[in-house]
Parts: C-alpha cells; sequence; structure tokens
C-alpha cells in the first residue's frame, strides 16, 4: 500500500468534510445553550452557528467521523450520483438555484473524487522498465583515448617545422574532435541509463541533442536536461497532474463565461458549479473506465468507447438542463463549447508540463 497515497486520500476526505458541513441526525435535543457560541437553544442544532446541540464525547461517534470524513458516505451522495449521472442538468440547476442540503457540493465532490482516483490507482502495479542501466566506463575510457590523442596532437604540431605538417595535424585534430564530440553525445544519452533501443533512449537522446546546441535558450535547455531521464519526468508529471488537477477550473470558467456574456442572471458561480459536477463526472467514468481494463481489455475498450460518444451528450444534457437554455441556444453554445475544451485541455497540459519540468 502507497503510504502518501493514502495519506492523500485521508487530506482529501477531510477537506471534502471542511468544505461540506455534514447533516443528519444531531443526536438528542439538548435544551439550553449552545456548547460552540453560546447562544439560546431549543432544538437539534443551534440557530446561530449550525452545530448540533447535542455533542458526542463516545470512541464509536470519534470512528463514525472519521469514517465521514474519509468516505463522505451520508444519504446525500445517493441522491447526487444517480442525478450526476443520468440528469445533470438538474443537479446544476437545483444547486445554483439554493437547493443545496440534499446534495454534495459540487466543490467537495471535485475535491475527493480526484483524490480517490490517484488513491486508487496507487495499487497499480505499473510494468517494469523494458530497459536497463548501461555502463558508462567504456565511453570514459574513450573520451579519456580522444583526449591523449589530441594532446600528442598538439605536442607535434608545436614541434613541426613545415606549414603542410601543420595543416595534416590540424584535419587529424578537428577529425578526433569531430567523433569526441558525436560520442559525447551518445554517453550524455546513456548516462541516466538509458538504453537507446528503447522510448526513454530516444527521449533522452533528443533532449541530448536540445541540450548541447548552443543555439537553444536556457528555458529549453532547462527542460531538455530534465527529459535526459524520462522516467524521472513521467513521474514529475504525474505528481503535478495530481497536484494541479484543480486548475481546470479556473481555466474553464472564464470560458464558460464567454457563452453568457449577454445574460445578466448567469454568474461565475453558476459557471463554477456546471464546471466542478462536469469534471466531475469525467474523473468517475474515466476511473471506472480503467477499473473495467484490469478486468478486461475487451471490457476497458468498450468503457472508453462509450465514455468518447457519451461525454458530449452528458454535456450537452448538462448544458441545457442546468442553464435552462432552449434547443438552438443549447446547440449553438455546445458547438463553440466542443472547441474551447480542446483549448483549455492544451491550456492545462501545457501548463502540467511547465510546472512539472520547466520550473
Amino acid at each position: 500500500m502507497d503510504i502518501e497515497a493514502a495519506g492523500g486520500a485521508v487530506t482529501a476526505g477531510l477537506i471534502a468534510g471542511a468544505v461540506e458541513k455534514p447533516t443528519g441526525k444531531a443526536g438528542e435535543a439538548h435544551h439550553g445553550t449552545c456548547a460552540d457560541c453560546g447562544a439560546e437553544t431549543s432544538g437539534n442544532f443551534c440557530s446561530n452557528c449550525g452545530q448540533p446541540t447535542h455533542v458526542h464525547r463516545t470512541l464509536l461517534h470519534l470512528g463514525e467521523e472519521v469514517l465521514h470524513g474519509v468516505m463522505h458516505f451520508d444519504a446525500r451522495i445517493w441522491r447526487t450520483l444517480p442525478l450526476l449521472a443520468f440528469n445533470p442538468g438538474k443537479l446544476t440547476r437545483e444547486w445554483i438555484h439554493g437547493k443545496r442540503t440534499r446534495y454534495v457540493s459540487p466543490l467537495a465532490m471535485f475535491l475527493f473524487t480526484v483524490f480517490i482516483t490517484f488513491f486508487a490507482l496507487s495499487f497499480v502495479h505499473m510494468p517494469e522498465s523494458s530497459y536497463h542501466p548501461v555502463s558508462t566506463v567504456a565511453g570514459e575510457e574513450g573520451a579519456a583515448e580522444f583526449e591523449r590523442g589530441r594532446e600528442e596532437i598538439a605536442a607535434a604540431r608545436a614541434q613541426a617545422t613545415t606549414a603542410a605538417d601543420k595543416a595534416a595535424l590540424d584535419v587529424a585534430d578537428g577529425v578526433l574532435a569531430g567523433i569526441s564530440k558525436k560520442d559525447g553525445g551518445a554517453d550524455a544519452a546513456h548516462a541516466g541509463g538509458v538504453d537507446t533501443d528503447s522510448w526513454q533512449g530516444a527521449v533522452s537522446e533528443i533532449a541530448s541533442d536540445v541540450y548541447s546546441d548552443p543555439n537553444v535558450g536556457p528555458g529549453a535547455k532547462k527542460i531538455a536536461k530534465k527529459m535526459m531521464n524520462p522516467d524521472l519526468a513521467i513521474y514529475k508529471i504525474q505528481q503535478t497532474f495530481y497536484k494541479f488537477a484543480f486548475l481546470l477550473v479556473p481555466l474553464s470558467i472564464p470560458f464558460m463565461a464567454l457563452l453568457f456574456l449577454w445574460r445578466r442572471k448567469t454568474t461565475l458561480y453558476d459557471h463554477g458549479v456546471f464546471v466542478l459536477y462536469s469534471l466531475t463526472f469525467v474523473v468517475l467514468v474515466g476511473l471506472i473506465a480503467i477499473g473495467l481494463g484490469f478486468i478486461h481489455p475487451v471490457l476497458g475498450g468498450l468503457a472508453w468507447f462509450a465514455i468518447i460518444f457519451g461525454l458530449p451528450v452528458h454535456q450537452f444534457a448538462q448544458l441545457k438542463g442546468g442553464y435552462e437554455l432552449g434547443w438552438f441556444s443549447t446547440i449553438w453554445r455546445f458547438f463553440f463549447l466542443q472547441n474551447f475544451c480542446w483549448i483549455i485541455v492544451g491550456l492545462f497540459v501545457t501548463a502540467i508540463f511547465y510546472l512539472a519540468v520547466g520550473v
């Protein structure tokens, strides 16, 4: 078990619990004063701060709170998930219009879904790398031989008496210098233990060429240096994606706002709710498809095929129902939204790549 991933899942549950206040039975009604704010109470909850009037102090309740924090498990999830899957427009519309106590909030659901996804993926055993470290001893010995040869040529040139001898020695020195530079680039590709027959080797070799190019800027050289070790770069990209998945939300909201510039009753908050529920659905169905793929590749392929055609339908239904649009208004906005999605994905991937290997 990946301890860091487990810690991430627990942290996500606590975040979700902090964002989304729990509902349900508070225990016995306690007439008197609130233990938190001191206001007078007459029911199960404080009318001033909302805290339950009956404060549990049992070990069993402590376990219940931990379970709720980690799993965020109450009746609202069963009301939220079916609507998210089959009637996203109604879910979005009702949350925007204030019917919120019966559903899990979009922010809490998005955060928890993302963390749970990476927590589940941490149990997946990825295939071992197909390449093996390559010894650099031979390369180092070859470089030393080239250097000694050039030193001997330089000494011979200093003792040469004719212009022809000097010119011949200059040509020999130039040949050795060219060969040494070429082998040095190959050694750099192997320096990280990369076999050039693998895709890692190909990426590392390209990165070495970019890094050794004097015409390349410092920013590109920094990226190329990190890409010389492709496996480490991929790991950093995965970790960055995990940490900055929330960037999809601020990247998406401005594009949604462009579709409703002249509609004053629609606010940025409404777009945020739409984006969060939509992204949550994408993450959930992606997780299901990955799970089915591990059960059987055919099931995984069918699931991804269904997702490719199902996501636009889901997005169309959410757009129409969430914003209460007519058919024509939904169709033209949906057309532009599909193009905006590609722009958003491109911006997100660029940002993740830069944060992972460019900073």
